[in-house]
């Protein structure tokens, strides 16, 4: 005796062209690279006529506006982009940005201070075990950690915490944000 299930196939209601237009938007923007229509139709289930109407008049929308962005056609997609007539100054904004990308040791150095804030080089020096002055250096570069004044000790070192570049890089909302120590000790056993 075997039960027989009725499955029924559930109609979703179709999309209206300015909803449509929302969602493609919003996919295009979170998308790495160009992003084909092909794609867009198949993840929302939709005609590719339909996606392809719904960017044609986004693009049309952005044009009008006349901003910042546009939506592009490039390499067999879709991207948002900056407008050309602004790479010259888009150019010079980005020289100016610290790049994001940091060496081991700079990252250990990093977790030092935002756990131990404010600390001093010879500190950081005994819980990592090796000299930090180049990945300080560094850290101060791009901006992610800044200088909090001298420790009240002999020589008067230079104490150091993190910065809010430090909370806009890695999505804080402050530094109570942070994982526990615990939470890394768990990991590493």
């Amino acid at each position: 005796m075997s039960e027989e299930v009725e499955v029924q196939e559930i109609e979703s209601t179709p999309r209206s062209p300015a909803e449509l237009m929302t969602i493609v938007e919003a996919l295009v923007f979170v998308a790495d690279e160009p992003v084909n229509s092909r794609v867009l139709a198949d993840v929302l289930d939709e005609d590719r006529g339909a996606i392809e109407a719904a960017m044609e008049e986004l693009a049309k929308e952005y044009e009008a506006r006349e901003g910042g962005l546009q939506i592009r056609s490039i390499a067999g997609g879709w991207q948002i982009a900056t407008r050309t007539e602004l790479h010259e100054e888009v150019r010079k904004f980005l020289k100016t940005r610290p790049s994001a990308k940091l060496s081991l040791a700079s990252l250990e150095t990093l977790a030092v201070i935002a756990y131990k804030q404010p600390v001093t080089v010879p500190e950081i020096l005994e819980i990592r075990g090796v000299q930090s002055a180049t990945s300080i250096k560094t850290l101060l570069d791009k901006r992610l950690i800044v200088a909090k004044g001298r420790k009240e000790a002999v020589g008067r070192p230079m104490m150091y915490g993190t910065s809010k570049d430090f909370l806009i890089q890695f999505g804080l909302r402050d530094l109570s944000e942070l994982p526990s120590i615990e939470d890394f000790e768990d990991l590493v056993q």
